[in-house]
């Protein structure tokens, strides 16, 4: 959860446009992907009714959560590892997992899916320094930490991963010895021992490998390895995905059934192309990843075929003054962006992070990629953009036609939507379409430069839900335009 957004503002290239300008996508193409929202503060820093509400009315499939090691260990700030049983969630504080057992039983009460991260920071005993909780983590103690989760929550669960955004220097060291990765081999080991591990509670739901963040930078010390590079060296793979020995043994095959990535861009939102660095993924250039992974199957370091999960995703908006772009880009954005890994038949699932922005911490490191803004009440438009998704695609070579892409987030059946567009001055009606009870749907329709769409949908309570306007994109935003 680091900001991983960069400086740079690298010009749009026509490779990104012409992935956005794609035809609209098939039933097939993402109908089975679920929707997560992850929203820490409110799910596990307070009573987290309120927000399950929210997010089950908004029609998400699921929440995301993470379980950090040290928050749950015995004496964590101790020097030496206490005499407990650590593969018994009954030897932990009883208050450590408070907080995880009302956010998953809240959950569930609402018919939510859980997505479950076991994390560090490790407790101070487990590190070799006894100081600082990430620095090579006993994986053999995260092995049995991983255990006791699994014993715990493996009937609530229906997927895990492990380690939130390994390839990040602040959140798990050391990136390098020498001039050699070494983050990769320690996450490998800590993946490895924690798979045992739930394997052994009798965890048989998906368990994701990764949860990486999107772009490299180059400090050495708390910087970020590129996703793919990072993802090859702990494979064992070199830069032409041959297996490689470390420590003059051959890597056996990697067990996961999917592959998690955080995949945010900049302020130019999915049109963005990470061009320097190859091995970066952000929403624009998912194929990349996918790419990789089939070159690191055909060497035998992974399964075939793994899927995809965005288990963490938004975009960074104002009050954001180097980052953010305006409440209703973001709405934009947040959709586009949707569809883009909708698209993508390896993606099963989307998040959305954060429910409600972080608090200011003057300067670029807080998330104001929420649905709400800090300490307000009043949604942005990314809220009702989140429950009702609307996309312009502008047809190719046409000025006059478009294909509107949705969904209705919260249909558990079919249902019709009614579509509106406006030029200068009031709204007017635009017909209706009907969804089937995935609630996706596409229409064709004549449309004009700089003309908006919204749609309408009467839920079967009665309720009325307005998406946020929306117009064609076929450029980033930019400050002063």
């Amino acid at each position: 959860m680091e900001v991983a957004f960069v400086r740079r503002r690298i010009p749009l290239v026509l490779a990104a446009l012409l992935a956005l300008l794609l035809p609209a996508a098939t039933a097939s193409a993402g109908s089975g992907q679920i929707t997560l929202v992850e929203a820490p503060d409110e799910l596990l820093e307070r009573d987290p009714s309120a927000a399950l509400d929210e997010i089950a009315a908004l029609g998400a499939d699921g929440v995301r959560l993470l379980v950090a090691w040290e928050r749950v260990a015995p004496s964590p700030n101790a020097g030496r590892a206490p005499r407990f049983n650590a593969t018994d969630p009954a030897a932990y504080p009883a208050g450590g997992w408070a907080r995880y057992d009302a956010a998953i039983d809240g959950a569930r009460a609402r018919g939510l899916k859980v997505h479950l991260t076991i994390t560090g920071r490790a407790p101070k005993w487990a590190t070799p320094s006894k100081r600082d909780g990430l620095t090579k983590p006993d994986a053999t103690a995260f092995g049995k930490f991983a255990t006791a989760v699994g014993r715990r929550y493996g009937k609530q669960v229906e997927l895990w991963s492990i380690w939130n955004e390994p390839n990040l220097g602040k959140l798990l060291k050391p990136l390098y010895q020498g001039r050699r990765l070494a983050s990769p081999q320690v996450y490998r080991e800590l993946y490895m021992k924690a798979y045992t591990g739930l394997r052994s509670a009798r965890v048989r739901k998906p368990i994701l490998v990764g949860e990486l963040a999107p772009q490299s930078n180059r400090n050495r010390t708390v910087g970020t390895i590129a996703p793919v590079r990072f993802l090859r060296s702990m494979l064992c793979l070199d830069d032409a995905y041959k297996p490689v020995r470390v420590r003059g043994r051959r890597c056996a095959k990697l067990p996961a059934q999917g592959v998690a990535i955080h995949p945010y861009s900049t302020i130019l939102g999915p049109f963005y192309t990470p061009l320097i660095d190859r091995d970066n993924v952000t929403i624009g250039v998912l194929p990349r990843l996918t790419a990789a992974l089939d070159k690191a199957a055909r060497a035998g370091a992974i399964a075939r075929r793994l899927p995809i999960h965005v288990t963490e995703f938004g975009v960074q908006s104002e009050p954001d003054t180097f980052y953010g772009v305006p409440f209703a880009v973001q709405s934009d954005y947040r959709s586009i962006s949707e569809r883009i890994a909708y698209l993508n038949p390896r993606v099963k699932s989307f998040s959305q992070y954060l429910l409600r922005d972080d608090p200011p911490r003057g300067d670029f490191s807080a998330f104001e990629s929420g649905l709400y803004p800090h300490g307000s009440d009043q949604p942005k438009p990314a809220y009702h953009g989140f429950r009702l998704p609307l996309v312009v695609v502008p047809q190719r070579g046409s000025s006059t036609r478009a294909t509107l892409w949705g969904l209705v987030r919260p249909a558990k059946r079919a249902g019709t939507v009614a579509i509106e567009y406006r030029d200068r001055g009031g709204w007017k009606r635009a017909g209706t379409q009907r969804f089937g009870k995935t609630g996706y749907w596409t229409k064709r329709v004549a449309t004009k430069a700089g003309r908006e769409w919204r749609v309408t949908w009467k839920a079967p309570d009665g309720a009325v839900h307005q998406g946020s306007a929306t117009k064609a994109w076929t450029r980033p935003w930019r400050k002063g335009r």
